[in-house]
């Protein structure tokens, strides 16, 4: 006896309606430079600086770009929260930085001139750096300098950590950036607004050298007492009345190892997801704030689930959402 054979059932994707973007499909990967120079119109241009051989602790932190990007895929252009489409914004990434595989120096002279090159060719775009260790900041803000040496520049910090570790003793490392800024003389100690240190990641003799130096912080346990908005809105306010450009640089260890076990210096006591966010948001739709970094997540600690990878691209979002209302009116 023949059994009836019923026939095979096939499955088209269906396309999403015109108004539905992913981000992969929003952010614009160019072929090459000569190509993204071409079009000049670009809103930010975004590029990746997979260095992690710079850090003090063991880090992966290489690897955030690769995977920032692999995330694209699961966000939407749409912020529901502030019912904001970002898909008009143009952004453009022009792929990872060159590294040197065992010269330092090398890769941080890399970073200087690829931040210097962006600033020329792009002069109204913002550059967003995605890490890497903290030691690429140093490089990046240099380079920004170097595109414009008449302007002043601050640095609005999110982070667990100074950074002002002595270049004495540690060289350019993750643990050093703020300072070798200030000690080369590209931005004053009074400029570096730090949010988000707590607890018992940072020395007597760091808090010292802040002070001397007059480095503006505020704790995590001072942000709960007055709130996250109107923290950042303190930061900002005090640095745009002192300032030409703003850099905002966010160490992913300044989250709660809760919210972001995938970084290398993970602990407890940090910021919730939810309040960074908001704090880039806010420094996104400020008028003076120029870049932006994220550093120090490291995928190949995080969990299966990827909450920090995530919480790295939502905070790019968050940005470009503040970037989008300055833009917008």
């Amino acid at each position: 006896m023949k059994l009836p054979i019923s026939p095979p059932t096939f499955y088209w994707p269906k396309q999403a309606p015109a108004d539905d973007v992913k981000v992969h499909e929003w952010i614009k990967q160019p072929a090459s430079l000569n190509e993204t120079v071409i079009y000049k119109n670009w809103d930010a241009i975004l590029f990746g600086v997979p260095l992690s051989r710079s850090s003090i602790s063991v880090s992966g932190a290489s690897e955030f770009p690769e995977a920032f990007r692999r995330s694209w895929n699961g966000f939407s252009t749409y912020n529901l929260d502030d019912e904001t489409e970002l898909k008009d914004l143009k952004i453009a990434d022009i792929g990872d930085v060159s590294m040197h595989f065992t010269n330092i120096l090398k890769c941080h002279r890399n970073i200087k001139e690829t931040m210097l090159g962006v600033r020329q060719l792009f002069p109204k775009a913002y550059p967003i750096a995605i890490g890497g260790d903290h030691s690429i900041t140093a490089m990046l803000v240099a380079g920004l300098k170097e595109a414009e040496p008449t302007k002043e520049i601050g640095i609005l910090q999110f982070d667990t950590h100074f950074d002002l570790r002595s270049l004495a003793d540690h060289g350019p490392t993750n643990g050093t950036p703020i300072r070798n800024l200030i000690e080369s003389g590209i931005i004053k100690g009074e400029n570096v607004y730090n949010i988000g240190l707590h607890g018992f990641y940072n020395s007597q003799s760091l808090i010292s050298y802040a002070k001397e130096h007059r480095v503006q912080y505020v704790t995590m346990k001072q942000v709960r007492k007055s709130g996250i908005k109107e923290t950042v809105k303190k930061a900002l306010h005090y640095l745009q009345n002192k300032v030409d450009t703003i850099y905002v640089t966010v160490d992913m260890d300044v989250l709660d190892i809760g919210f972001a076990p995938g970084v290398p210096a993970s602990t407890p006591g940090g910021m919730r997801t939810d309040e960074l966010f908001e704090a880039v948001y806010l420094a996104g739709a400020a008028s003076k704030v120029k870049a932006l970094d994220i550093v120090c997540l490291d995928p190949t600690r995080d969990e299966a689930a990827k909450p920090t990878v995530k919480a790295g691209t939502y905070t790019f979002l968050s940005f470009l959402t503040g970037v989008q209302h300055k833009r917008s009116g």
